[in-house]
Protein backbone atom coordinates (compact mmCIF):
# COMPACT_ATOMS: atom_id res chain seq x y z
CA UNK A 1 0.00 0.00 0.00
CA UNK A 2 1.34 3.44 -0.95
CA UNK A 3 2.16 5.47 2.13
CA UNK A 4 1.64 8.73 0.22
CA UNK A 5 -1.68 10.51 0.67
CA UNK A 6 -3.91 9.75 -2.34
CA UNK A 7 -4.64 12.88 -4.40
CA UNK A 8 -8.40 12.53 -4.08
CA UNK A 9 -8.10 12.37 -0.28
CA UNK A 10 -5.95 15.51 -0.19
CA UNK A 11 -8.58 17.47 -2.06
CA UNK A 12 -11.54 15.94 -0.22
CA UNK A 13 -10.15 16.42 3.26
CA UNK A 14 -8.85 19.95 2.56
CA UNK A 15 -12.31 21.07 1.49
CA UNK A 16 -14.29 19.70 4.44
CA UNK A 17 -14.99 20.82 7.99
CA UNK A 18 -16.58 18.00 9.97
CA UNK A 19 -18.00 18.10 13.49
CA UNK A 20 -18.67 15.10 15.71
CA UNK A 21 -21.12 15.97 18.48
CA UNK A 22 -21.24 13.56 21.42
CA UNK A 23 -23.63 14.10 24.32
CA UNK A 24 -22.08 13.84 27.79
CA UNK A 25 -23.50 10.98 29.88
CA UNK A 26 -26.65 11.20 27.79
CA UNK A 27 -28.99 8.75 29.55
CA UNK A 28 -27.96 9.96 32.99
CA UNK A 29 -28.14 13.63 31.98
CA UNK A 30 -31.67 13.21 30.61
CA UNK A 31 -32.80 11.43 33.78
CA UNK A 32 -31.37 14.26 35.91
CA UNK A 33 -33.62 16.77 34.11
CA UNK A 34 -36.58 15.18 35.96
CA UNK A 35 -34.59 14.27 39.07
CA UNK A 36 -32.82 17.46 40.18
CA UNK A 37 -32.59 15.93 43.67
CA UNK A 38 -29.88 13.61 42.28
CA UNK A 39 -27.87 16.35 40.59
CA UNK A 40 -25.22 16.49 43.31
CA UNK A 41 -25.14 12.73 43.95
CA UNK A 42 -23.41 9.91 42.09
CA UNK A 43 -26.09 8.24 39.97
CA UNK A 44 -26.36 5.65 37.24
CA UNK A 45 -28.97 4.32 34.84
CA UNK A 46 -29.37 0.54 34.88
CA UNK A 47 -31.80 -2.00 33.49
CA UNK A 48 -32.79 -3.60 36.80
CA UNK A 49 -32.02 -1.57 39.96
CA UNK A 50 -33.36 -4.41 42.17
CA UNK A 51 -30.87 -6.93 40.81
CA UNK A 52 -27.28 -7.06 42.04
CA UNK A 53 -26.40 -8.44 38.62
CA UNK A 54 -28.07 -5.67 36.63
CA UNK A 55 -25.77 -3.77 34.27
CA UNK A 56 -24.79 -0.09 34.44
CA UNK A 57 -25.97 1.56 31.20
CA UNK A 58 -24.82 5.13 31.91
CA UNK A 59 -23.50 7.23 34.78
CA UNK A 60 -23.09 10.90 35.69
CA UNK A 61 -19.76 12.66 36.24
CA UNK A 62 -19.77 12.10 40.01
CA UNK A 63 -20.21 8.35 39.56
CA UNK A 64 -17.55 8.35 36.85
CA UNK A 65 -15.09 10.03 39.23
CA UNK A 66 -15.84 7.33 41.78
CA UNK A 67 -14.71 4.73 39.26
CA UNK A 68 -18.10 3.50 38.03
CA UNK A 69 -17.91 2.31 34.42
CA UNK A 70 -20.50 1.43 31.82
CA UNK A 71 -21.40 -2.30 31.46
CA UNK A 72 -20.21 -3.39 34.90
CA UNK A 73 -22.68 -5.02 37.28
CA UNK A 74 -24.49 -3.05 39.98
CA UNK A 75 -22.70 -4.87 42.79
CA UNK A 76 -19.33 -4.03 41.26
CA UNK A 77 -20.33 -0.37 40.92
CA UNK A 78 -21.59 -0.20 44.51
CA UNK A 79 -18.35 -1.66 45.83
CA UNK A 80 -16.64 1.41 44.37
CA UNK A 81 -19.43 3.85 45.19
CA UNK A 82 -21.66 2.68 48.10
CA UNK A 83 -23.99 5.71 47.87
CA UNK A 84 -24.62 5.27 44.13
CA UNK A 85 -28.22 6.22 43.22
CA UNK A 86 -29.86 3.97 40.59
CA UNK A 87 -32.52 4.93 38.05
CA UNK A 88 -34.40 2.80 35.51
CA UNK A 89 -33.96 3.70 31.81
CA UNK A 90 -36.68 5.50 29.84
CA UNK A 91 -35.80 4.94 26.21
CA UNK A 92 -38.75 6.86 24.80
CA UNK A 93 -37.48 9.92 26.67
CA UNK A 94 -33.97 9.46 25.26
CA UNK A 95 -35.35 9.18 21.73
CA UNK A 96 -37.36 12.38 22.26
CA UNK A 97 -34.31 14.36 23.36
CA UNK A 98 -32.17 12.82 20.63
CA UNK A 99 -34.60 14.21 18.07
CA UNK A 100 -34.59 17.66 19.72
CA UNK A 101 -30.79 17.72 19.66
CA UNK A 102 -30.61 16.76 15.99
CA UNK A 103 -33.16 19.47 15.19
CA UNK A 104 -30.74 21.99 16.71
CA UNK A 105 -27.93 20.60 14.54
CA UNK A 106 -30.16 21.03 11.48
CA UNK A 107 -30.28 24.78 12.10
CA UNK A 108 -26.63 24.87 11.01
CA UNK A 109 -26.55 22.29 8.20
CA UNK A 110 -28.74 19.68 6.52
CA UNK A 111 -25.76 17.31 6.44
CA UNK A 112 -26.38 15.68 9.83
CA UNK A 113 -25.65 11.95 10.18
CA UNK A 114 -26.65 10.32 13.48
CA UNK A 115 -24.14 7.65 14.56
CA UNK A 116 -26.09 6.57 17.63
CA UNK A 117 -28.83 7.97 19.83
CA UNK A 118 -26.40 10.50 21.37
CA UNK A 119 -23.81 11.07 18.61
CA UNK A 120 -23.98 12.78 15.22
CA UNK A 121 -21.58 13.95 12.52
CA UNK A 122 -22.16 17.33 10.87
CA UNK A 123 -20.57 18.66 7.69
CA UNK A 124 -20.46 22.43 8.21
CA UNK A 125 -18.13 23.24 5.31
CA UNK A 126 -20.75 25.33 3.51
CA UNK A 127 -22.12 26.78 6.75
CA UNK A 128 -19.01 28.74 7.67
CA UNK A 129 -19.99 31.79 5.62
CA UNK A 130 -23.11 32.11 7.80
CA UNK A 131 -21.99 30.92 11.23
CA UNK A 132 -18.22 31.29 11.41
CA UNK A 133 -15.41 28.73 11.61
CA UNK A 134 -15.90 25.11 12.54
CA UNK A 135 -14.83 25.81 16.11
CA UNK A 136 -17.20 28.78 16.36
CA UNK A 137 -20.08 26.64 15.09
CA UNK A 138 -19.20 23.91 17.59
CA UNK A 139 -19.16 26.38 20.47
CA UNK A 140 -22.47 27.88 19.36
CA UNK A 141 -24.06 24.44 19.20
CA UNK A 142 -22.82 23.57 22.68
CA UNK A 143 -24.20 26.84 24.08
CA UNK A 144 -27.56 26.35 22.30
CA UNK A 145 -28.06 22.79 23.53
CA UNK A 146 -27.12 23.75 27.08
CA UNK A 147 -29.40 26.82 27.09
CA UNK A 148 -32.45 25.22 25.45
CA UNK A 149 -32.28 21.66 26.75
CA UNK A 150 -30.09 21.77 29.85
CA UNK A 151 -27.71 19.15 28.42
CA UNK A 152 -24.02 19.28 27.56
CA UNK A 153 -21.98 17.80 24.74
CA UNK A 154 -18.41 17.59 23.54
CA UNK A 155 -17.51 18.38 19.94
CA UNK A 156 -14.59 17.36 17.76
CA UNK A 157 -13.76 19.54 14.75
CA UNK A 158 -11.61 18.08 11.98
CA UNK A 159 -11.10 17.51 8.27
CA UNK A 160 -12.61 13.99 8.32
CA UNK A 161 -15.17 11.99 10.25
CA UNK A 162 -12.77 9.71 12.12
CA UNK A 163 -10.62 12.50 13.52
CA UNK A 164 -13.73 14.52 14.39
CA UNK A 165 -14.94 11.61 16.53
CA UNK A 166 -11.55 11.28 18.19
CA UNK A 167 -11.75 15.01 18.88
CA UNK A 168 -15.08 14.72 20.69
CA UNK A 169 -13.56 12.01 22.90
CA UNK A 170 -10.36 13.97 23.55
CA UNK A 171 -11.74 16.35 26.17
CA UNK A 172 -14.94 15.87 28.19
CA UNK A 173 -17.34 17.12 29.36
CA UNK A 174 -18.66 20.22 27.57
CA UNK A 175 -15.63 20.96 25.39
CA UNK A 176 -14.57 21.65 21.80
CA UNK A 177 -11.37 20.11 20.42
CA UNK A 178 -9.95 20.96 17.00
CA UNK A 179 -7.95 18.22 15.26
CA UNK A 180 -6.15 19.78 12.31
CA UNK A 181 -3.66 18.57 9.72
CA UNK A 182 -1.01 20.41 11.69
CA UNK A 183 -1.72 18.94 15.15
CA UNK A 184 -3.25 15.48 14.66
CA UNK A 185 0.08 13.68 14.97
CA UNK A 186 0.84 15.39 18.28
CA UNK A 187 -2.67 14.97 19.73
CA UNK A 188 -3.82 11.61 18.40
CA UNK A 189 -0.81 9.43 17.70
CA UNK A 190 0.19 9.10 21.40
CA UNK A 191 -3.31 7.78 22.25
CA UNK A 192 -3.72 4.03 22.84
CA UNK A 193 -4.67 1.99 19.79
CA UNK A 194 -7.99 1.16 21.45
CA UNK A 195 -9.02 4.83 21.22
CA UNK A 196 -9.34 4.55 17.43
CA UNK A 197 -12.87 3.88 16.20
CA UNK A 198 -13.59 0.20 15.47
CA UNK A 199 -10.68 -0.99 17.64
CA UNK A 200 -12.32 -2.99 20.40
CA UNK A 201 -10.65 -5.00 23.12
CA UNK A 202 -10.05 -8.11 21.01
CA UNK A 203 -8.47 -6.08 18.19
CA UNK A 204 -6.44 -3.97 20.64
CA UNK A 205 -5.12 -7.14 22.29
CA UNK A 206 -4.16 -8.57 18.92
CA UNK A 207 -2.37 -5.35 17.98
CA UNK A 208 -0.59 -5.27 21.34
CA UNK A 209 0.72 -8.81 20.82
CA UNK A 210 2.18 -7.50 17.55
CA UNK A 211 3.89 -4.66 19.40
CA UNK A 212 1.39 -1.98 18.34
CA UNK A 213 0.38 0.08 21.37
CA UNK A 214 -0.71 3.49 20.04
CA UNK A 215 -2.54 5.07 17.12
CA UNK A 216 0.85 6.32 15.97
CA UNK A 217 2.11 2.74 15.95
CA UNK A 218 -0.77 1.82 13.64
CA UNK A 219 0.07 4.77 11.38
CA UNK A 220 3.73 3.73 11.14
CA UNK A 221 3.10 -0.02 10.81
CA UNK A 222 3.70 -1.90 7.59
CA UNK A 223 0.29 -1.99 5.87
CA UNK A 224 0.95 -5.53 4.61
CA UNK A 225 1.60 -6.70 8.17
CA UNK A 226 -1.64 -5.11 9.39
CA UNK A 227 -3.54 -6.76 6.56
CA UNK A 228 -2.09 -10.17 7.40
CA UNK A 229 -2.98 -9.58 11.06
CA UNK A 230 -6.50 -8.16 10.72
CA UNK A 231 -7.51 -8.59 7.09
CA UNK A 232 -9.52 -5.76 5.54
CA UNK A 233 -9.90 -4.15 8.96
CA UNK A 234 -6.12 -3.69 9.07
CA UNK A 235 -6.25 -1.69 5.81
CA UNK A 236 -9.03 0.48 7.20
CA UNK A 237 -7.27 1.17 10.50
CA UNK A 238 -4.01 2.11 8.75
CA UNK A 239 -5.88 4.66 6.63
CA UNK A 240 -7.79 6.04 9.62
CA UNK A 241 -4.66 6.43 11.74
CA UNK A 242 -2.98 8.38 8.93
CA UNK A 243 -6.00 10.64 8.36
CA UNK A 244 -7.00 9.07 5.06
CA UNK A 245 -10.78 9.06 5.38
CA UNK A 246 -13.00 10.36 2.58
CA UNK A 247 -16.32 9.02 3.88
CA UNK A 248 -18.97 11.75 3.43
CA UNK A 249 -21.48 12.89 6.03
CA UNK A 250 -24.94 11.79 4.93
CA UNK A 251 -27.84 14.20 4.65
CA UNK A 252 -30.32 13.90 7.50
CA UNK A 253 -33.16 13.04 5.10
CA UNK A 254 -31.27 10.39 3.12
CA UNK A 255 -32.95 7.56 4.96
CA UNK A 256 -33.12 6.17 8.44
CA UNK A 257 -30.83 3.41 9.67
CA UNK A 258 -32.20 -0.04 10.36
CA UNK A 259 -33.49 -0.24 13.91
CA UNK A 260 -34.32 -3.92 14.24
CA UNK A 261 -34.16 -7.15 12.24
CA UNK A 262 -36.68 -9.88 12.90
CA UNK A 263 -38.18 -13.06 11.52
CA UNK A 264 -41.35 -14.85 12.58
CA UNK A 265 -43.04 -18.09 11.53
CA UNK A 266 -46.48 -19.62 12.05
CA UNK A 267 -45.68 -23.32 12.30
CA UNK A 268 -47.27 -26.22 10.44
CA UNK A 269 -48.14 -27.65 13.86
CA UNK A 270 -47.96 -26.28 17.38
CA UNK A 271 -44.67 -26.48 19.23
CA UNK A 272 -45.08 -28.62 22.34
CA UNK A 273 -41.61 -29.76 23.39
CA UNK A 274 -38.19 -28.37 24.21
CA UNK A 275 -36.81 -29.91 21.01
CA UNK A 276 -39.55 -28.26 18.93
CA UNK A 277 -38.78 -24.85 20.40
CA UNK A 278 -35.02 -25.25 20.00
CA UNK A 279 -35.44 -26.26 16.35
CA UNK A 280 -37.64 -23.24 15.67
CA UNK A 281 -35.41 -20.79 17.53
CA UNK A 282 -32.29 -22.14 15.79
CA UNK A 283 -33.87 -21.59 12.37
CA UNK A 284 -35.17 -18.10 13.18
CA UNK A 285 -31.91 -17.02 14.81
CA UNK A 286 -29.98 -18.27 11.77
CA UNK A 287 -32.08 -16.04 9.49
CA UNK A 288 -31.84 -12.99 11.75
CA UNK A 289 -28.08 -13.36 12.30
CA UNK A 290 -27.46 -13.79 8.58
CA UNK A 291 -29.33 -10.59 7.81
CA UNK A 292 -27.44 -8.75 10.55
CA UNK A 293 -24.18 -9.77 8.88
CA UNK A 294 -25.53 -8.81 5.46
CA UNK A 295 -26.25 -5.29 6.74
CA UNK A 296 -22.91 -5.22 8.65
CA UNK A 297 -24.69 -4.86 11.98
CA UNK A 298 -24.61 -6.41 15.44
CA UNK A 299 -27.32 -6.48 18.11
CA UNK A 300 -27.02 -5.41 21.73
CA UNK A 301 -30.35 -7.08 22.50
CA UNK A 302 -32.85 -9.73 21.39
CA UNK A 303 -36.63 -9.93 21.62
CA UNK A 304 -38.91 -12.98 21.43
CA UNK A 305 -42.65 -12.86 20.67
CA UNK A 306 -44.65 -16.00 21.51
CA UNK A 307 -48.22 -16.55 20.29
CA UNK A 308 -50.36 -19.48 21.48
CA UNK A 309 -53.24 -21.17 19.56
CA UNK A 310 -55.72 -18.74 21.19
CA UNK A 311 -53.69 -15.88 19.65
CA UNK A 312 -52.53 -14.59 23.02
CA UNK A 313 -49.08 -13.05 22.58
CA UNK A 314 -46.32 -12.23 25.03
CA UNK A 315 -43.09 -10.34 24.28
CA UNK A 316 -39.86 -10.62 26.21
CA UNK A 317 -36.47 -9.06 25.57
CA UNK A 318 -33.03 -8.85 27.10
CA UNK A 319 -29.85 -6.87 26.69
CA UNK A 320 -26.61 -8.68 25.82
CA UNK A 321 -23.27 -8.22 27.53
CA UNK A 322 -21.59 -7.89 24.12
CA UNK A 323 -23.17 -7.21 20.71
CA UNK A 324 -23.49 -10.17 18.35
CA UNK A 325 -24.51 -11.21 14.85
CA UNK A 326 -24.03 -14.95 15.38
CA UNK A 327 -26.97 -17.35 15.24
CA UNK A 328 -25.74 -19.51 18.10
CA UNK A 329 -25.50 -16.52 20.46
CA UNK A 330 -28.87 -15.08 19.39
CA UNK A 331 -30.50 -18.49 19.83
CA UNK A 332 -28.97 -18.97 23.28
CA UNK A 333 -30.34 -15.63 24.48
CA UNK A 334 -33.78 -16.42 23.04
CA UNK A 335 -33.91 -19.79 24.78
CA UNK A 336 -33.02 -18.10 28.06
CA UNK A 337 -35.95 -15.74 27.56
CA UNK A 338 -38.34 -18.59 26.78
CA UNK A 339 -37.22 -20.67 29.76
CA UNK A 340 -37.82 -17.67 32.00
CA UNK A 341 -41.25 -16.74 30.69
CA UNK A 342 -42.97 -19.81 29.17
CA UNK A 343 -43.91 -23.20 30.60
CA UNK A 344 -42.50 -25.85 28.28
CA UNK A 345 -45.36 -28.05 27.06
CA UNK A 346 -47.82 -25.21 26.56
CA UNK A 347 -48.49 -25.08 22.78
CA UNK A 348 -46.91 -22.34 20.68
CA UNK A 349 -48.44 -21.33 17.35
CA UNK A 350 -45.99 -18.59 16.30
CA UNK A 351 -42.52 -17.43 17.32
CA UNK A 352 -40.74 -14.25 16.28
CA UNK A 353 -37.07 -13.52 16.96
CA UNK A 354 -35.93 -9.90 16.66
CA UNK A 355 -32.47 -8.36 16.99
CA UNK A 356 -32.71 -4.93 18.64
CA UNK A 357 -30.42 -2.09 19.74
CA UNK A 358 -28.28 -2.42 16.63
CA UNK A 359 -24.78 -1.07 16.04
CA UNK A 360 -22.10 -1.24 13.36
CA UNK A 361 -20.56 -4.72 13.24
CA UNK A 362 -17.05 -3.29 13.73
CA UNK A 363 -17.96 -1.80 17.10
CA UNK A 364 -16.66 -4.04 19.88
CA UNK A 365 -17.99 -3.67 23.40
CA UNK A 366 -15.21 -2.95 25.86
CA UNK A 367 -15.91 -5.90 28.17
CA UNK A 368 -13.41 -8.62 28.91
CA UNK A 369 -14.46 -12.15 27.97
CA UNK A 370 -13.04 -15.32 29.37
CA UNK A 371 -10.46 -16.74 26.98
CA UNK A 372 -12.53 -19.82 26.10
CA UNK A 373 -15.59 -17.66 25.38
CA UNK A 374 -13.59 -15.47 23.00
CA UNK A 375 -12.21 -18.55 21.24
CA UNK A 376 -15.70 -20.03 20.87
CA UNK A 377 -16.97 -16.69 19.52
CA UNK A 378 -14.20 -16.55 16.91
CA UNK A 379 -14.88 -20.15 15.84
CA UNK A 380 -18.60 -19.42 15.59
CA UNK A 381 -18.00 -16.33 13.49
CA UNK A 382 -15.71 -18.22 11.11
CA UNK A 383 -18.31 -21.00 10.72
CA UNK A 384 -21.27 -18.71 10.10
CA UNK A 385 -19.42 -16.48 7.64
CA UNK A 386 -18.43 -19.64 5.76
CA UNK A 387 -22.14 -20.54 5.67
CA UNK A 388 -22.89 -17.06 4.29
CA UNK A 389 -20.38 -17.62 1.50
CA UNK A 390 -21.85 -21.02 0.58
CA UNK A 391 -25.40 -19.61 0.58
CA UNK A 392 -24.37 -16.66 -1.58
CA UNK A 393 -22.90 -19.06 -4.10
CA UNK A 394 -25.36 -21.97 -4.04
CA UNK A 395 -28.58 -20.59 -2.51
CA UNK A 396 -30.04 -20.25 0.98
CA UNK A 397 -31.01 -23.93 1.19
CA UNK A 398 -27.46 -25.15 0.43
CA UNK A 399 -26.41 -25.37 4.08
CA UNK A 400 -28.08 -25.10 7.48
CA UNK A 401 -27.70 -26.18 11.10
CA UNK A 402 -28.11 -29.92 11.64
CA UNK A 403 -30.94 -29.53 14.17
CA UNK A 404 -33.19 -27.98 11.51
CA UNK A 405 -32.89 -30.83 9.00
CA UNK A 406 -35.91 -33.08 8.54
CA UNK A 407 -38.23 -31.03 10.76
CA UNK A 408 -42.01 -31.23 10.33
CA UNK A 409 -42.64 -27.63 11.36
CA UNK A 410 -42.43 -26.07 7.91
CA UNK A 411 -39.00 -24.58 8.52
CA UNK A 412 -36.36 -24.25 5.84
CA UNK A 413 -38.75 -24.80 2.94
CA UNK A 414 -38.44 -21.33 1.41
CA UNK A 415 -36.23 -18.30 1.50
CA UNK A 416 -36.95 -16.40 4.73
CA UNK A 417 -37.19 -13.10 2.86
CA UNK A 418 -40.41 -14.41 1.27
CA UNK A 419 -42.11 -14.50 4.67
CA UNK A 420 -44.66 -11.79 5.38
CA UNK A 421 -43.58 -11.88 9.01
CA UNK A 422 -39.94 -11.16 8.15
CA UNK A 423 -39.13 -7.57 9.06
CA UNK A 424 -36.39 -4.99 8.97
CA UNK A 425 -37.44 -1.88 10.83
CA UNK A 426 -36.03 1.62 10.22
CA UNK A 427 -34.95 3.80 13.09
CA UNK A 428 -38.08 5.91 12.82
CA UNK A 429 -40.42 2.96 13.36
CA UNK A 430 -42.31 2.50 16.60
CA UNK A 431 -40.64 0.19 19.06
CA UNK A 432 -40.95 -1.19 22.58
CA UNK A 433 -37.36 -0.90 23.68
CA UNK A 434 -38.26 -0.32 27.34
CA UNK A 435 -36.74 -3.10 29.45
CA UNK A 436 -39.28 -5.74 30.42
CA UNK A 437 -39.28 -7.23 33.93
Amino acid sequence: MDRQTPDFLKKENTDRVILHCDMNGFYASVELLDRPDLKDKPMAVCGDPESRHGIILAKNELAKRAGVVTAETIWQARKKCPDLQLVRPHRDKYAHYSNLINQIYLRFTDMVEPFSIDESWLDVTASQTLFGSGKEIADTIRHTVKTELGLTLSVGVSFNKIFAKLGSDYKKPDATTVISRENFRDLLWPLPAGALIFVGKATADRLLRAGIKTIGDIAHADPKMLHSLLGKQGDILWNYANGYDSNPVARFDEGEPIKSIGNGVTFRRNLTSEDDILTAITSLADTVAGRLRKHKLKAFGVKVDIKDPAFKTISRQKQLMVPTNLAEEVARACMELIHGSWRIGMPIRLLTVTAINLCDEMVEEQISLFANEEINHQRGEKLERTMDHIRDKFGTAAITFGGILGNDLGLGEKDPKDSAENATSPAGAASDLEDLP
